[in-house]
């Protein structure tokens, strides 16, 4: 009977951790969709910017009422300054797949993000990986091709451009785990968000394309997209804290579902038999490297 009422308990904030982390996905795809709909409208610059105020007025909001201090020395500290660069890069190519291409590739070519950030941290920090998870890293480097689909003829060079997303996120990451434990989310949401005003800042001057006053609609997508975005990194922060890692992390793959379906019936994309079988490989591998991940975690311990 105690086991049994140990168990329950051990289950308890992992069932809790792992709602919250599929509220988070299903949150981010809801984030997507509404700033592809307002890319219908407006210049990806514009929407970046605006994107950007909303988020980091809100963080902002979110420091204070914390009493944290946005104005932190670690801020500016090397390791910041290069996730920050990932940053930028990661949110200008994702925002402007998204307003160029099928919001559902986009989202599945993103769920490579875990896949490079192992690699990475084997390449730059020197993290062992043996050769089941290399094996698993090639096989999802082919389920990206495969939703690529680089030797078809419906193959796009607009389609690198949610690649190129990916890699700004997995450097972002990468850098993350380097990054001051002394940095809140907060504080990282504040200037995560002032770097996608940067990035729109900078497109902007490229691009060249003139800002435009925003109808309802597309404030009114913006304004949602803002909370969405805000919601689900809160939320993630919560799961991770609330159950363990190990179980809850699976869960960011839910918002490939959230992500397809948004592409199907919101923005009537067509997911055909390649897709599903692209998907099915970048997830399958992404959890096979979880999985022996922490299978070596708990060995060494």
């Amino acid at each position: 009977m105690n086991a049994a009422s140990q168990n329950g308990a051990s289950l308890h904030p992992n069932i809790i951790g792992s709602l919250w982390m599929v509220a988070a996905m299903a949150a981010f795809a809801l984030e997507d969709a509404f700033v592809k709909q307002a890319a219908a409208q407006l210049p990806v610059a514009e929407i970046l910017v605006l994107f950007g105020v909303g988020g980091t007025i809100a963080f902002f909001g979110l420091a204070t009422v914390t009493g944290e201090k946005v104005l932190n020395r670690d801020v500016f500290s090397p390791v910041m300054r290069v996730r920050f660069a990932f940053e930028l890069v990661g949110r200008l190519f994702y925002v402007l797949a998204l307003a160029l291409t099928p919001l559902s590739s986009t989202t599945a070519i993103l769920q490579a993000t875990p896949i490079f950030v192992v690699l990475g941290a084997s390449l730059f920090f020197g993290e062992k990986v043996g050769w089941r998870r290399w094996t698993a890293i090639f096989i999802g480097l082919v389920g990206v091709l495969i939703v690529l689909r680089p030797t078809s003829d419906s193959f796009s060079l607009l389609s690198v451009l949610a690649v190129i997303g990916m890699l700004g996120f997995s450097g972002r990451d990468l850098a993350s785990r380097a990054a001051p434990a002394t940095l809140s989310t907060n504080i990282l949401g504040f200037y995560g968000f002032l770097t996608i005003i940067i990035a729109g800042l900078v497109y902007g001057l490229w691009d060249r394309s003139a800002f435009v006053v925003p109808d309802t609609t597309a404030l009114l997508a913006l304004g949602t997209a803002v909370f969405c975005g805000v919601f689900a990194y809160s939320a993630l922060m919560k799961a991770m804290r609330t159950g363990e890692i190990a179980t809850v992390t699976p869960f960011r793959y839910s918002r490939l579902l959230f992500g397809v379906l948004l592409g199907a019936v919101w923005f009537n994309e067509r997911i055909d038999a390649q897709m599903l079988v692209g998907c099915t490989v970048i997830v399958g591998s992404g959890l096979f490297i979880l999985w022996r991940g922490n299978k070596a975690k708990t060995r060494r311990t």
